[in-house]
């Protein structure tokens, strides 16, 4: 037990706490996502994000602390988007004969997200910053940061919406396709895939690789073009609102 004492006194003062406590704990997390046969609810991420919060205040270990080892990992987030596109390589061709479609998907879909958002906020009478800051939710947490406080958001906040944005898709996408009865077939499953990385992002595109190359590969490139068509477009489109409220 003294043991047990030391080796927690030492990996709870040090940034080795952090990136062992997350490592652990998805490993875990997976074994059991992969024991319940991939169900939505037992998603890894969630659970992972449950018990590291739970930990975090049951010990009192300071967030700082935690993540001074995470952001090891928080690194590799770069490279593992951009590992997103190799799936997308082999399906070139598809993407050349599809684009115009899949370029029309991205903006209605990355516009029917940030709009419901802000007009449901709205009408809720929330605080003028937390409605810009639910505008990015769709997009993957540190461009949705960019973006809100490009408008005038909070981006911590919007970090935590777009968190829990990929969340809940990726928890209920499964069982809102099959209401859909969108079939699980090639084309199928990449317009699962590409509604689930439009809506969900990272997280959603996570869920998508797990459970086919087709639905993964096609959320991979809805990710990617709702981080550029979001950066470009959602400032712009609330400089044009402010202006013409300005003026009129």
């Amino acid at each position: 037990m003294s043991d047990f004492v030391n080796l927690w006194v030492y990996l709870s003062s040090t940034p080795l706490f952090g990136l062992t406590a997350t490592l652990v704990v998805y490993l875990v997390a997976h074994a059991a996502y992969l024991r319940c046969n991939q169900a939505p609810w037992a998603n890894p991420v969630l659970w992972s994000i449950v018990l590291i919060a739970a930990g975090l205040l049951l010990s009192g270990v300071p967030y700082q602390t935690y993540f001074s080892g995470a952001q090891f990992i928080h690194f590799l987030l770069g490279p593992a988007v951009v590992a997103l596109a190799w799936p997308l390589w082999f399906r070139r061709h598809e993407l050349q004969r599809r684009w115009r479609r899949l370029l029309q998907a991205a903006l209605i879909g990355g516009a029917t997200a940030s709009l419901s958002a802000v007009v449901l906020g709205w009408l809720l009478g929330l605080p003028t910053d937390i409605v810009l800051s639910l505008a990015p939710k769709s997009v993957t947490a540190p461009v949705a940061m960019g973006i809100a406080e490009a408008i005038g958001g909070i981006p911590a906040l919007s970090a935590v919406f777009a968190v829990l944005t990929g969340l809940v898709g990726a928890l209920t996408g499964r069982y809102l396709f099959d209401a859909m009865r969108i079939p699980k077939h090639p084309s199928g499953w990449a317009a699962r895939g590409y509604a689930l990385g439009t809506a969900s992002h990272g997280i959603g595109a996570a869920r998508a690789l797990q459970v086919d190359p087709d639905a993964g590969a096609y959320a991979g490139l809805a990710l990617g073009l709702q981080v550029i068509l979001a950066a470009l477009l959602i400032p712009l489109a609330f400089r044009a609102m402010a202006l013409a409220a300005a003026l009129f």
